[in-house]
């Protein structure tokens, strides 16, 4: 079982929430052992699924954005709109994985993280939208 700080959960929430605000849907959290989120539409219908992962940086600074290739897996076998969202400080940066291009290399997700693993880093491209906060 994965356990999450709650600061990690708050910076989680709000971008989740940005987003669905965005077409004005809704999401479901899914256990801690499946990827994140199911979003539906303003009508109650299942859109995506989506995975939110947290940069402690400004969304100029964010990149290349990281993720571990088996989430990315993970939320490709749900096949309905495979979405990952970045959570930085000041913004969200979010695109479906099969119109992104990233790198595959081992390394890790982070300081407090010791072990490395399959990660994918994905570079500032055109297919990536971004949602500001407003404060």
């Amino acid at each position: 079982m994965i356990f999450e700080k709650q600061e990690d959960l708050q910076r989680e929430k709000k971008a989740i929430e940005t987003f669905v605000n965005r077409f004005g849907g809704s999401y479901k959290k899914l256990s801690p052992d499946d990827i994140d989120y199911r979003v539906y539409d303003k009508d109650k219908n299942l859109i995506a699924y989506v995975e939110v992962k947290g940069r402690l940086k400004k969304v100029k600074d964010a990149f290349p954005l990281p993720i571990a290739a088996k989430k990315v897996t993970k939320l490709c076998d749900k096949r309905l709109n495979p979405t990952i969202i970045w959570a930085c400080e000041d913004g969200i940066l979010y695109g479906k994985i099969q119109e992104l291009n990233g790198e595959v290399r081992w390394g890790s997700r982070g300081q407090e993280y010791k072990d490395e693993e399959l990660m994918i880093y994905f570079p500032k491209q055109k297919t990536l939208k971004y949602i500001w906060y407003y404060k």
